[in-house]
């Protein structure tokens, strides 16, 4: 485990910023982000200025380890968004935080977007009433999602939702606490997206 948290960290400097891919650490003081917010390595010195590439690969490897997507969902997720109307890196990223994992994460209801994945594959998240199996599935405006009434899953659910009491909830669902319910009210704006991700390199990246 020790190892494991360790390499968490190492890919959090790697991209610069925080992934929270290990739920309330990565809010407390023991989060090595904090303590040390540069590459790993015993020498932080760069080989001169990064190509086009690699700062476009970069874009897209964060993007992708942000949600915790494979390259194979990530590109048809890309797809999608191409076939959309409007500005394909919006509509990318505005599919990718209106997925089911990441708004049980944002919402509060799990402590990470792993946590919320494995709620779902377990069968313990209903949308509009029908119980959901895809972590992957977009939700869309009126959408509801809410929790099976098993008590052990409410259990887990309370203890996620104080843990993330200092978290901000977005403005574009609406949660309700008991019982644990939340609404897509709304397609989250530009400023909404929780992810500081330039989306333009990953569209230029892509549509080669």
């Amino acid at each position: 485990m020790a190892r494991f948290t360790e390499a968490v960290c190492r890919l959090c400097r790697r991209e610069g910023l925080k992934l929270y891919l290990k739920g309330p650490r990565c809010d407390s003081a023991k989060c090595a982000f904090n303590r040390r917010d540069y590459a790993p390595g015993k020498r932080s010195w760069r080989r001169g200025r990064p190509s086009d590439y690699a700062l476009q690969l970069r874009e897209k490897q964060k993007v992708k380890r942000y949600y915790g997507l494979g390259e194979r969902q990530f590109r048809h997720l890309f797809a999608r968004a191409e076939r959309t109307r409007g500005n394909t890196g919006f509509a990318l990223l505005s599919m990718l935080e209106r997925r089911l994992d990441n708004i049980i994460y944002l919402a509060g209801l799990a402590v990470s977007r792993p946590a919320a994945r494995q709620m779902i594959t377990h069968g313990c998240v209903l949308v509009n009433g029908r119980r959901a199996k895809t972590p992957s599935q977009v939700l869309r405006n009126d959408d509801v999602v809410t929790i099976a009434e098993a008590e052990n899953i409410q259990k887990l659910v309370g203890q996620a939702r104080e843990l993330s009491k200092s978290r901000t909830e977005p403005s574009w669902i609406e949660v309700t606490a008991k019982p644990p319910t939340v609404k897509v009210i709304s397609v989250p704006a530009r400023e909404d997206i929780s992810v500081p991700a330039k989306e333009q390199l990953i569209v230029e990246l892509l549509s080669k």
